[in-house]
């Protein structure tokens, strides 16, 4: 995998109008324990046939629906994904487009007052799940990889997920 991170103004715009498509494309018809066990198990498949040190969660609130760690995943990605997914559940977008769109303005959400890094993580990888006439239900998360590799895995098995 390996994405090359953007490095200007354009190709953050260009990364960011890339997510905002994604959010748009995958929307689902329904999430339930039932989906949540589907989709983490699509993850664990995908992330295991490219031998990727991730740990995956999927959580509704306070409820872990999904999680594992799969080999070579660290105790610290399980932070990372409580970090990344309170970032989701707060902001409502994915953790990479809410750390993306400072950047086109050659800024860091990291650096603003308000923004506790110690609670959110603007980091790849946590992706709302939304049900149509419904709105976000819960939260998908994978750390382990850079960050947009992270986040690509995340829409990877999504896509499989909805097309499923």
């Amino acid at each position: 995998m390996t994405a090359r991170e953007p490095s200007t103004p354009e190709e953050f715009a260009a990364l960011a109008a890339r997510i905002e498509d994604e959010v748009a494309e995958l929307w689902l018809d329904a999430f339930g324990p039932s989906d949540a066990l589907r989709l983490g198990l699509i993850l664990v498949r995908r992330a295991t046939e490219g031998s990727f040190p991730v740990a995956i969660d999927i959580r509704r609130g306070n409820q872990i629906l999904f999680h594992v760690a799969l080999e070579g995943a660290q105790a610290d990605n399980d932070v990372w994904i409580a970090r990344k997914a309170r970032a989701v559940e707060r902001f409502g977008i994915p953790s990479l487009l809410l750390g993306t769109r400072p950047k086109i303005a050659g800024k860091r959400i990291e650096d603003e007052g308000w923004f506790d890094q110690m609670t959110y993580a603007a980091h790849g990888g946590s992706f709302p799940l939304s049900v149509r006439g419904v709105g976000m239900v819960a939260v998908v998360t994978v750390s382990g990889l850079p960050q947009i590799d992270d986040h690509d895995l995340v829409v990877a098995a999504l896509r499989e997920f909805v097309e499923g």
